[in-house]
């Protein structure tokens, strides 16, 4: 059954408050496509959850559409700096900052892969975050020992940007694919924009080329450029000078009509 469908559609998936997950790395592979169509839907209130982000949180916190970010990482590569607009709603109180380890948002995934209410680890033990965010602590029935409990995250939807994927939603990564297979089994419902499509016949030919596969996902798009302006292995590379007159703005408006996004009402 083909699950093709046009990027408007797909992202009416997402619903005010929800929480969205998005698959890449900082500036490589992030699904900005996606995240403009949010703006442009007028979406808010949206709970972020990535390991390492960066012009995904940029872009919305400038809308306004952000709740909280989950994260272990909120910043741009070197060149670029912090994430000014997600500083400034962070400073303002706006947006609630929930800082992580990379490793405890992916065992927050896992553990809702393996659907369990959390998953401990030894990682942040002594770390003031236990404090300051709020995880608890679980004692093992089997040694004693005192573990950090986490909790588990089952985004409502995830969006993830690959290079090939077919109308079934079968998925191909070309380079490293960092956390999104984890993401893909996690979340509710799973929305692939891709650089191509191509015929089931790709992924009948190797199976082991459909690194998402086509049960978990709800809706494909065909989406060339998907990740600009950052950069798609195999694709094209980091478009510096968009992220450079983005970040030059000083006011949030500026800085989404320098980002191509003009701001449409919600539906």
């Amino acid at each position: 059954m083909s699950k093709l469908t046009e990027l408007s559609q797909a992202v009416a998936l997402v619903r005010d408050g929800d929480t969205v997950a998005f698959g890449g790395n900082v500036l490589y592979r992030s699904p900005v496509g996606a995240v403009k169509e949010l703006i442009r839907q007028g979406r808010k209130d949206l709970n972020l959850v990535k390991t390492a982000i960066a012009y995904e949180a940029d872009l919305l916190c400038a809308a306004g559409a952000v709740k909280s970010v989950t994260a272990g990482f909120v910043g741009y590569e070197g060149e670029f700096g912090l994430c000014r607009w997600y500083r400034r709603g962070v400073e303002s109180g706006a947006v609630k900052a929930y800082e992580n380890a990379c490793y405890s948002v992916i065992t927050a995934w896992r553990a809702a892969v393996y659907g369990v209410p959390f998953l401990p680890i030894r990682g942040m033990k002594g770390s003031d975050l236990l404090e300051h965010v709020g995880f608890r602590t679980v004692r093992c029935p089997y040694t004693g020992e005192e573990l950090v409990a986490i909790r588990a995250i089952a985004p409502d939807v995830a969006f993830l940007h690959v290079q090939k994927a077919d109308e079934e939603g079968n998925g191909w990564i070309d380079g490293p694919s960092y956390e999104d297979l984890t993401i893909a089994r996690a979340a509710k419902k799973l929305v692939l924009t891709a650089e191509e499509i191509v015929p089931g016949s790709f992924f009948a030919e190797d199976p082991h080329r459909a690194d998402i596969p086509a049960v978990v996902t709800t809706a494909v798009v065909h989406l060339p450029g998907g990740a600009k302006p950052c950069a798609v292995s195999g694709c094209y590379g980091v478009d510096r000078e968009e992220l450079r007159a983005f970040l030059a703005e000083k006011e949030p408006e500026a800085a989404l009509a320098a980002a191509g996004v003009e701001r449409g009402q919600k539906e």
